[in-house]
């Protein structure tokens, strides 16, 4: 039996990152980090034993105490019940097992420890990706894998679940961000780290033409006030590790009071077709 073919490039992804601008290049992750500190800072519990999966983890430095950050390995190096925190910062996108990082994740939490991951969804980039699609597929005829696929809301939210946390939560926000052209944009991703790790990539530079072809049909669809904008689809995830203390959904049929007195209505049954 042939082993499933891998999604990222781990190489190739961990060169982007060490040319990456750890200065200039990184607003998105910073971004998001600020953002994790605030939802934590709503959490009505003390952290003593925190830990952060990342891939710059010049990010986090001193952001929180006690906490120790490790990279984002297929196998993470986090101790199985040791913390009461775990933070997945903006490196899920890049996972090929991402419900694999989750449940290792839990592992690592001790009861009802919390899990707060942050990481790019399935808009991100949606711009380019159509842009590129559309002038490779004119000039060459035919399309290459270019972008990473990222997942949507709806199915991220499941991985959750799968992965055994409690008291799931899922949200996300569109940060928009304008660019004098695609090419600014492709240099900000470089700068980012951000660039196709993808496993299934083309191995040569892509031809020249198409990407000015790809900067055209971007800037005559994807334009303001003439800049091009580019989303970035910010998801963040919210889970516990199961604990017996935790609230629990009654089984059905268990309720002691009726809904309709409880409103001061006439409960009526339902017609027979």
């Amino acid at each position: 039996m042939q082993n499933t073919p891998l999604l990222t490039d781990r190489s190739a992804l961990l060169a982007h990152r060490h040319r990456a601008d750890h200065d200039g290049g990184m607003f998105l992750q910073t971004t998001a980090a600020d953002d994790l500190q605030d939802r934590l800072s709503m959490v009505n519990r003390t952290f003593t034993s925190p830990a952060i999966v990342t891939g710059f983890p010049h990010i986090w430095e001193g952001r929180l105490d006690n906490a120790i950050v490790v990279p984002d390995d297929e196998v993470l190096s986090l101790k199985p019940g040791a913390h009461d925190l775990v933070i997945h910062a903006m490196c899920l996108h890049w996972a090929n097992d991402p419900v694999g990082q989750l449940i290792q994740c839990r592992h690592a939490l001790k009861n009802d420890g919390l899990l707060l991951t942050a990481g790019f969804g399935g808009q991100t980039l949606h711009e380019l990706r159509a842009s590129l699609a559309q002038a490779e597929s004119e000039i060459s005829g035919g399309l290459s894998p270019r972008i990473l696929p990222m997942g949507e809301i709806r199915d991220l939210g499941g991985l959750l679940q799968r992965a055994g946390f409690a008291l799931p939560v899922t949200d996300a926000f569109p940060q928009k961000v304008s660019y004098e052209s695609a090419f600014r944009l492709m240099r900000d991703l470089r700068l980012m780290g951000e660039t196709s790790a993808l496993s299934g990539r083309k191995r040569i530079f892509t031809r020249r033409d198409v990407l000015e072809r790809a900067a055209e049909i971007y800037a005559e669809n994807y334009s303001e006030d003439g800049r091009i904008i580019a989303t970035f689809e910010f998801i963040f995830m919210t889970g516990w590790s199961p604990d017996a203390s935790q609230p629990k959904p009654l089984r059905p049929g268990s309720a002691e009071h009726r809904l309709a007195d409880a409103l001061g209505t006439k409960e009526d049954k339902l017609p027979k077709f």
